[in-house]
């Protein structure tokens, strides 16, 4: 006997602007719980102590949310100089206090800075949610063992000084997805020579959503309190697949697509990712392989309701 599926079919992207103070996983809950949905994911967690964008998946949605994860990120930083902690923000133990030189300047601090654009090499923290040997980092740092962390490849696209007050500064950051905040703040402060420490954390853009397309959770909230549908706020999953070209079928194409099979198209084209859509629509995610004149395009990620 088959269980009896919890929830309704909801599908789509909704965009939150978490607040503090409450995990990813516990937001994503409570909206799944909202919208009755029986199926929901997120796109990559951001820690209780940050706020901002988080993009959660519905339905068939969810099939994209790995394109989601891998894709680049922004945030706004503020920084303690002069402390260390465990953790890398103010959650943790301070392990180190070190005077914050009384000379620094915004010129020098942009010399530092300087350092950190482009292709970095960084070190992830012991508190991340990185796996070693199936379990994830943070659970060994809270058993006081430290594990060896290879530094992993990252780039900073923009980096920039938004103001330095007496031990603080706040920063803006672009970049790509596996970069941590935290260790990025910590390694800055190395670099200055005190040390320094994530105080606040807003994430500002991740999949192509910026804030502007964050709604508050009290709102939807409201919204079911007052008996409105909560489903218009939902955006298409294509929506955040921009970053992928698009390319339309039809006829026997289209057929053989939606029937899991492979197709070939005329025309040359780089190998990589694109949106397919048909004539009602999107349809989903397939990947492109040139084959001489031609390109062959192999259905990756799609959608039912094609």
């Amino acid at each position: 006997m088959s269980r009896r599926r919890k929830g309704r079919d909801v599908n789509g992207i909704l965009v939150i602007d978490k607040p503090m103070d409450v995990t990813s996983n516990g937001i994503l809950q409570q909206v799944k719980r909202l919208f009755g949905a029986a199926k929901a994911g997120h796109t990559g967690a951001l820690d209780p102590l940050a706020t901002g964008v988080l993009p959660l998946c519905f339905g068939e949605a969810t099939k994209f949310s790995q394109m989601m994860l891998d894709s680049d990120k922004a945030y706004i930083a503020t920084a303690k100089l002069g402390v260390r902690t465990e953790t890398g923000d103010s959650e943790g133990q301070i392990v180190d206090e070190r005077p914050v030189p009384s000379d620094l300047t915004t010129e020098q601090l942009e010399v530092v800075l300087d350092r950190f654009r482009g292709d970095i090499q960084q070190v992830p923290s012991m508190y991340s949610a990185l796996k070693h040997q199936g379990r994830p980092l943070y659970e060994y740092a809270r058993e006081g063992i430290e594990v060896e962390r290879p530094a992993r490849p990252v780039t900073i696209y923009e980096l920039t000084l938004i103001e330095l007050r007496d031990d603080e500064l706040d920063i803006a950051v672009s970049c790509t997805k596996g970069t941590y905040i935290r260790s990025l703040v910590e390694d800055i402060g190395e670099a200055i020579g005190c040390g320094a420490h994530v105080t606040a954390l807003r994430r500002t853009m991740a999949s192509g959503f910026t804030l502007t397309d964050a709604c508050q959770v009290t709102t939807l909230e409201q919204m079911r309190e007052q008996g409105e549908s909560l489903d218009g706020l939902l955006v298409a999953p294509d929506a955040a697949l921009s970053m992928f070209p698009e390319q339309t079928l039809e006829g026997q194409s289209l057929v053989s697509i939606l029937n899991g099979q492979p197709v070939r198209i005329p025309g040359q084209s780089e190998k990589g990712f694109v949106r397919l859509y048909g004539n009602k629509g999107f349809v989903g995610l397939a990947e492109k392989f040139p084959e001489g004149e031609a390109t062959k395009l192999v259905p990756r990620r799609l959608v039912k309701s094609s």
